[in-house]
């Protein structure tokens, strides 16, 4: 294929329009939690901002974990929609609806054991603790609506909605900094007034994602139906779905959480150091989610159509354009590098410390992109078990190269044990990627 007719596919337009309003969305992100922190750490004591950030670590891991409420439905979405089934579109809607709320019950049921397991793991003052379970015990109440909302959000990204997506989260994270700014400055509520804020705010949103998808589905057609809503085989094939993406993501979680576990060890100004520059990396997933998401969509759509032909530009062109933003994420980060740290951190030690592993996140980008973005294929694929397959696979190699390359080289092998993690997810898959345009031409 010439670089003209490459050029001229329609996907390169298509992956632009889905992929730039979640890109977006996901920069909102840290916006919220700056003001979260602005707000509490103009009160009188220093135990608020530390009450804040372990609360929020707590429902960050919580939700992470239950990630799969949305990727398991964009699968089943996208595919029934290429098949142009918008009844199977509302009965995957309304069976992601169903487990959320299970999951939300059992929650809220075991809120008490859940904080208590979470607490077990930090090691905060007394202070800080009880201002964390202060806010536990008022933002809980928002998992409902939550969890909910990754359905929505599975549904909206699945029809290639990627807009109505973008609305929802920025309408919920507006709404929660005005809502900061009224309960904890206006009203004096403090940690229990962020709380407040973020769980009428995602409850709010829910409502708003409601009303988004009632008018998408009067769109789309089709019909409410029970017996395909409750079909065995389809719920316990999406519970299969959602368990092996879980059991991925658990993984996925603890590798992150393992490498700043073992970084501790190597001191305070070493772990701080660490912390900085784990934002590069969070950084970087705003742009590549959004290709990546892109990808989900279109893959799921393609297989539904049964083209295979759709299927290879869609994992050409957005595969394209996701390099091109990861290159210049490795740029970006290559000229501004120091200049980002020093914003981060203003410690002389961390400062140091955080620019000799720079070279590692210039070359992140590069290598992480693949592992993002053919995870985006084989969601679209609903292909879970080479995800699951390839994420134990991926693991036990970050495991043995955090062994070996830490007692070689320290804190740098830690680094090139996390490369070595990306490398091999993206491997992992590529290997079987051949699955996926049989199941198109099934």
């Amino acid at each position: 294929m010439t670089a003209s007719a490459f050029f001229s596919l329609p996907s390169h337009r298509e992956t632009w329009r889905l992929a730039w309003p979640i890109i977006i969305s996901n920069s909102s992100v840290p916006l919220l939690g700056a003001v979260d922190t602005a707000v509490v750490g103009h009160l009188p004591e220093p135990h608020y901002i530390g009450a804040v950030a372990i609360g929020a670590l707590i429902f960050s891991f919580l939700y992470w974990g239950f990630g799969f409420l949305r990727m398991g439905t964009t699968g089943f979405v996208a595919q029934a929609s290429g098949e142009g089934d918008a009844t199977e579109v509302r009965s995957v809607l309304a069976r992601a609806l169903i487990i959320s709320a299970v999951i939300a019950a059992g929650v809220l049921i075991i809120q008490p054991v859940v904080l208590w397991l979470a607490l077990l793991m930090i090691d905060g003052s007394s202070l800080v603790e009880g201002g964390a379970a202060d806010y536990f015990y008022v933002r809980i109440w928002g998992a409902p609506a939550v969890l909910a909302n990754y359905a929505l959000m599975g549904f909206f990204i699945g029809i290639r909605n990627t807009k109505a997506a973008l609305t929802v989260q920025i309408f919920m994270n507006g709404l929660n900094i005005i809502l900061d700014l009224i309960f904890v400055i206006g009203f004096g509520w403090d940690v229990i007034g962020v709380a407040a804020a973020t769980a009428i705010s995602e409850t709010l949103a829910l409502i708003l994602g409601l009303f988004l998808v009632r008018r998408e589905l009067l769109r789309l057609g089709g019909v409410w139906q029970r017996s395909a809503i409750l079909s065995l085989a389809k719920m316990t094939r999406l519970l299969a779905v959602n368990f092996d993406i879980f059991i991925r993501t658990i993984l996925l979680i603890f590798a992150f959480a393992y490498f700043t576990a073992q970084a501790a060890k190597e001191g305070d100004v070493t772990l701080a150091a660490v912390a900085v520059l784990m934002n590069f990396i969070h950084f970087m997933a705003f742009g590549l989610d959004g290709f990546a998401f892109a990808a989900e969509g279109m893959i799921g759509t393609a297989i539904g159509a049964k083209r295979p032909d759709k299927l290879r530009e869609i994992v050409y062109v957005t595969g394209f354009w996701a390099l091109i933003v990861a290159c210049l994420y490795a740029l970006v980060y290559l000229i501004f590098g120091p200049a980002i740290i020093d914003l981060l951190t203003g410690i002389d030690e961390v400062r140091a410390r955080a620019t000799e592993f720079l070279p590692w996140l210039i070359f992140m980008p590069l290598v992480a992109i693949w592992s993002y973005q053919i995870d985006g294929i084989f969601i679209g694929a609903v292909q879970s078990k080479e995800m699951r397959n390839g994420m134990i696979i991926s693991f036990i190699a970050y495991m043995a190269a955090m062994h070996i390359f830490g007692e070689l080289w320290g804190t740098q092998g830690l680094w090139g044990a996390l490369v070595v993690f990306f490398v091999v997810r993206a491997v992992t898959l590529a290997v079987v990627y051949p699955r996926v345009e049989r199941r198109a031409r099934a």
